[in-house]
């Protein structure tokens, strides 16, 4: 089994690296990691700072020395030259779990959101057409847009509804093209699509997370606010927001990379409640200034505050569309014969998340 993984250095790309090696070490011959530079920060570098990172699971650090002879750090530049570090070798499965996450709704931003998306995957898959013999797509399950009802794993048979960003719609086009293409080559292609990703559940430390986004920037916002002043924030009742612990996650990946599943949510099977969540998340960062409101808060509508303003004009855009969205149910009937969930307090698990994220500072591991 030869593998190559874009995205290592991520969220979940670092997670998905972890369970490879712990759980599929024997079977694996050679990792392929194409990694960025990083101002001084060399590629190996990187990726010897994450393996010897106190948040590694034991076994990383345990093998290490074996397992950094199974992996191949590769310069970003030669990713779609593949010529120039594979000789012969075929790889048996190409991950491909590296992405732009940007939750703008700017016009402006839906060209730099699809390059780095649709575009590269497009150069990527065309690049190594004839080198690979399986293409992992690593997706997100709000491909499928803003709906209702039950959502099951088959999202390309039919076209979704309204997307809330652009993010969103490319992640959904490049499924289509990796397909697609995929036909066309005669090279089998599997999607799998997380949801929102949230800190550990299964592995130590408990809760962490290497990079704080999305209902995390939520609680960051409020925590670093040192105003006064006091807010009303657009949520629906009827709303939910998806969450997924990455390291459960990044195990379901594990998992079926090799099987011949070809769609697959990975999706927690009930969503946490918006209101209590966002309740939740502000009684932890010590913030109750605040006002849950159905009504849509604008420049045109009038803002009460210069901390609502400002919400409204930053992460409020980004986030009120997830605030507000369409109540759904996640069909898990097969997920959760791959690798049952664990049973934990949704609620719970959001603050104790957010907590652990405070204890950090909220900062990122800079690998």
């Amino acid at each position: 089994m030869i593998i190559l993984l874009t995205g290592a250095t991520g969220t979940l790309g670092s997670r998905i690296l972890f369970s490879l090696l712990e759980e599929k070490f024997h079977e694996i011959q050679h990792i392929y990691l194409p990694v960025r530079e990083r101002k001084s920060k060399t590629p190996e570098s990187r990726i010897t700072k994450m393996l010897e990172s106190e948040f590694a699971p034991d076994f990383i650090k345990k093998y290490n020395t074996q397992i950094i002879a199974k992996i191949s750090v590769i310069p970003a530049t030669s990713l779609l030259e593949p010529d120039t570090f594979l000789n012969k070798k075929r790889i048996t499965h190409f991950i491909h779990s590296a992405g732009l996450v940007n939750l703008s709704t700017d016009p402006e931003a839906k060209n730099e959101i699809f390059q780095e998306n649709l575009e590269f995957t497009k150069c990527i898959f065309n690049s190594y057409r004839e080198r690979i013999d399986k293409f992992i797509y690593i997706s997100t399950a709000f491909s499928v847009g803003n709906v209702s009802g039950l959502i099951t794993n088959d999202y390309l048979t039919s076209e979704p509804k309204a997307h809330r960003n652009h993010y969103e719609a490319s992640k959904y086009a490049t499924e289509k093209f990796v397909v697609q293409a995929g036909e066309e080559s005669g090279i089998p292609v599997q999607i799998l699509r997380p949801s929102v990703l949230g800190g550990n559940i299964m592995d130590d430390p408990s809760f962490f997370i290497s990079k704080y986004m999305v209902f995390y920037l939520f609680a960051k916002f409020f925590h670093r606010n040192t105003s006064e002043d006091s807010i009303r924030i657009t949520a629906h009742e009827d709303s939910g927001l998806n969450i997924i612990p990455t390291d459960y996650a990044a195990k379901v990946i594990v998992a079926v990379f090799d099987t011949a599943i070809e769609q697959l949510n990975i999706v927690h099977s009930k969503t946490t409640h918006i209101t209590k969540g966002i309740s939740k998340i502000l009684d932890t960062v010590d913030f109750d200034n605040f006002k849950l409101t159905k009504n849509v808060i604008s420049a045109t509508t009038g803002f009460e505050s210069t901390l609502e303003k400002f919400y409204y004009n930053t992460i409020g855009v980004h986030l009120t569309p997830y605030l507000t969205s369409k109540p759904c149910e996640w069909d898990t009937t097969t997920l959760q014969q791959i690798l049952p969930m664990p049973v934990y307090n949704l609620e719970e698990y959001l603050g104790d998340t957010i907590q652990f994220a405070k204890g950090q500072g909220f900062k990122n591991q800079k690998w």
